[in-house]
């Protein structure tokens, strides 16, 4: 899965919390958001000094497609979406969130729908 074809299919499932995402989705769209908080901070330091504005309506506008993509990458691993209440445990709660967003996805269907596409046709191994 490209970039542009990991926006565009979180976005269109905006706050669809149920599938499965494969880890190029996920990390496609957590760089989007990356990349987006950095542009957007930047141009609130230029056109408006302390103000934040331009980069708060860029962090709701990704909020609800950040956690459904995080919860569908999570049940790709054969995990429930709730491992994402961890996100409130400073830091140790980020980090094994990460761990479990890089590993791979479970080469067969699980409760939480049928293999991503791309995972389909590397064997199960989806990047």
């Amino acid at each position: 899965m490209s970039f542009q074809e990991a926006v565009q299919a979180c976005f269109q499932r905006y706050a669809t919390f149920t599938g499965r995402a494969s880890r190029s989705e996920f990390w496609w769209f957590a760089l989007f958001t990356l990349l987006g908080q950095f542009v957007t901070g930047a141009l609130d330091g230029l056109l408006f000094g302390s103000a934040s504005i331009l980069n708060t309506l860029f962090s709701l506008a990704v909020l609800l497609p950040g956690l459904a993509v995080g919860a569908r990458r999570l049940h790709d691993t054969g995990r429930t979406g709730w491992w994402l209440l961890l996100m409130l445990i400073p830091v140790l709660g980020t980090l094994v969130l990460i761990y479990f967003w890089i590993q791979r996805s479970e080469a067969r269907q699980n409760d939480h729908g049928p293999v991503p596409r791309e995972a389909r046709t590397t064997g199960g191994m989806a990047v």
